[in-house]
C-alpha cells in the first residue's frame, strides 16, 4: 500500500514539474525517469570533429583557423591541378579576402627550368581567374627574386597573412618579410608530393 501510494505521489510530483517546464522545454527530452539536456549525438559530433583534425595533423599541419584580412599567395600555377584548388581554396577560407600572384614566364624558367612555363603567363592567369577562388589574380613583377623585391610588394600590398603549403621554401626569410606590415605566414595545406605539374609533365 505504502509503495503504491508513493508512486502515485512520485507521478503526481513529475505531472506537476512537467507541466510548469512544459512551456519552457526546447531540445531536452524529458522523461519520468530521465531527462536528456543533448538529444544530438554530441559524442559522435565530437568524435567526428577530432578524427578530422588528427587526420590534418598527420599530414603535417594543422587546418588553418579563419583569421580574417588580406591573404596573399604567389606561385607559378603552370598546370592547374587538384592541390593548387585544395591549397587555394584554404587559402581563401583563411581570410576574407585573397589576392594571389603569378610568377612571369622569365621567373617560372628560373624556377623550375628552361622547358617551363607550359602555359603562358596570360593562359596561367585566365585559368586562375575562371576558378573563382581568388578576390584578385595578378603578375608579379619579372624582377621579383631578391628579398628587396619581395619586400617592396609586401609593403605595397600589407597583406595580413602570407599563405603557402608545408613545402615552401625559406619560411624563415618569408616570416622576416611579413614582419615589418605586422602580417604572419600561414602554412593552409600540407604538401602531397603525389600531385604536381612536374609529376604531371614525367606521365606525358
Amino acid at each position: 500500500m505504502g509503495k503504491t501510494l508513493l508512486g502515485q505521489l512520485e507521478h503526481l510530483a513529475f505531472r506537476l514539474q512537467y507541466w510548469y517546464m512544459k512551456r519552457k522545454i526546447t531540445n531536452e527530452k524529458v522523461g519520468r525517469h530521465s531527462a536528456f539536456f543533448h538529444p544530438l549525438p554530441t559524442g559522435k559530433i565530437v568524435l567526428e570533429e577530432y578524427n578530422r583534425r588528427l587526420k590534418h595533423l598527420r599530414g603535417g599541419v594543422a587546418p588553418a583557423a579563419h583569421l580574417g584580412g588580406v591573404v596573399l599567395v604567389t606561385g607559378c600555377f603552370d598546370l592547374l591541378h587538384s592541390e593548387h584548388i585544395k591549397f587555394l581554396t584554404a587559402a581563401r577560407a583563411a581570410g576574407d579576402i585573397l589576392l594571389v600572384g603569378v610568377e612571369s614566364d622569365q621567373r617560372v624558367s628560373q624556377l623550375k627550368g628552361l622547358n617551363r612555363p607550359v602555359n603562358s603567363l596570360k593562359t596561367r592567369l585566365k585559368n586562375l581567374r575562371q576558378l573563382g577562388i581568388a578576390d584578385k589574380v595578378f603578375s608579379l613583377p619579372e624582377k621579383f627574386s631578391s628579398p628587396k623585391d619581395h619586400l617592396a610588394l609586401i609593403n605595397q600590398i600589407k597583406p595580413d597573412i602570407l599563405a603557402v603549403s608545408s613545402s615552401t621554401p625559406h619560411l624563415a626569410a618569408k616570416r622576416r618579410t611579413m614582419k615589418p606590415v605586422h602580417g604572419r605566414v600561414v602554412v593552409v595545406l600540407p604538401h602531397n608530393h603525389k600531385i604536381s605539374t612536374t609529376e604531371m609533365l614525367k606521365l606525358k
